[in-house]
């Protein structure tokens, strides 16, 4: 699961794409490694796995991942290959969401690339080129359903009809991920590959002294925030700058310096957690002395599927998984006094895995 990150210049991209390689760079639980010069993986914070290591004297933690993929940047008419256009367009259809990077700061010694700071301008100039490149995907669509239903065939020319009504909706100025479809229309849309069909975050880059809730102040803030509410997309505000700052720092004095500045949780790290939870993944746990793990899962996955994240041969012997809840365990203190109030669940293939459920896979092979 990738997220690309995505922005105007000057608007903190590339300052926040360095924050979150280095902190995965300083990750002691998940060494960071570059798979390209664009790419960073790093650890999503997981507090249950440092107490689950304490419980099981783990000789080490293993945390879920997410994958980043910083995006070369964007201008105007990025749509018909102007700048670096069809490089940005082609990273954007490889990832699985995208985060995307606001200014709501004032500067004098930044230009922005429009000359003043306008939080909804600078949205709506990377919305328009991801549409008018839809429109471009939706057209051939198309022409190829309508050739294909000069036989008369209903079925292609109910496609017309449906992609007709897609093409309305991105004329209006309107991404398509703010449509309402039913499971056929998704279905249609699975081979489009349309850019404004992924899901967004928005990370509102603030200046360091808004950072602990004086960005509610803030007009672009403000006005990013609605329009992120109108969208239906989460808004998390950051200072690229802060983050860059602490991500050098050891736990230790990266907490004493949040705290310094009022604040509980470093914006990256509400971004990471954001990410995990806008593509749909939750994370099972397993622990014992050799390791504490959290295994990425998709919401929804099966019991069998889920054990064939850690070896597929874990998936063809499944026998049943012995289930707690991650909250049930601790309130017991040890798996032992959660077996004995009956808290430790037998499960078969049916069941479906639940965010925290803390796993032991019987299997025969």
């Amino acid at each position: 699961m990738k997220l690309g990150i995505v922005g105007l210049p000057n608007v903190g991209k590339s300052t926040l794409f360095n924050a979150i390689t280095k902190a995965g760079a300083e990750s002691a639980n998940y060494p960071f490694c570059t798979i390209e010069p664009n790419v960073g993986i790093v650890s999503v914070p997981d507090e249950r796995l440092e107490v689950l290591s304490k419980m099981n004297n783990s000789a080490k933690i293993v945390p879920a991942i997410i994958e980043f993929v910083d995006i070369a940047g964007l201008v105007k008419g990025a749509s018909r290959g102007e700048g670096l256009g069809n490089k940005f367009l082609s990273h954007i259809r490889e990832v699985d969401a995208i985060v995307h990077v606001v200014r709501c700061f004032e500067d004098k010694n930044i230009v922005h690339v429009d000359g003043s700071v306008d939080s909804i301008r600078d949205v709506e100039t990377i919305d328009l080129e991801l549409i008018f490149a839809d429109i471009e995907s939706v057209d051939k669509r198309i022409d190829r359903a309508k050739k294909s239903a000069k036989g008369g065939d209903k079925k292609f020319l109910a496609e017309a009809e449906f992609f007709e009504r897609v093409k309305k909706h991105l004329e209006d100025g309107k991404p398509v991920r703010t449509m309402e479809l039913n499971d056929e229309e998704h279905e249609l849309m699975k081979d489009v590959f349309l850019l404004t069909t992924k899901p967004v975050i928005f990370a509102a880059n603030v200046s360091e002294d808004e950072l602990s809730g004086g960005y509610n102040n803030n007009e672009n803030y403000v006005k990013l925030s609605q329009f992120a509410t109108e969208q239906g997309c989460e808004i998390i505000p950051v200072s690229a700058q802060i983050e860059e700052e602490i991500s050098q720092l050891d736990d230790v004095e990266k907490m004493e310096y949040l705290k310094e500045l009022g604040i509980e949780e470093s914006g990256l790290d509400r971004l990471v957690r954001a990410s995990y939870k806008l593509l749909g993944l939750i994370s099972y746990l397993t622990s014992g002395e050799p390791e504490t793990r959290a295994w990425t899962i998709v919401k929804g996955t099966k019991a069998p599927q889920a054990a064939g994240k850690i070896h597929t041969d874990f998936e063809r012997g499944f026998i049943r998984a012995e289930v707690v809840s991650y909250t049930d365990l601790i309130e017991c203190g040890n798996m032992v006094a959660a077996k004995e109030k009956g808290l430790v669940r037998s499960e078969g293939k049916d069941y479906v895995m639940k965010d925290g459920d803390v796993v032991f896979f019987r299997i025969n092979v």
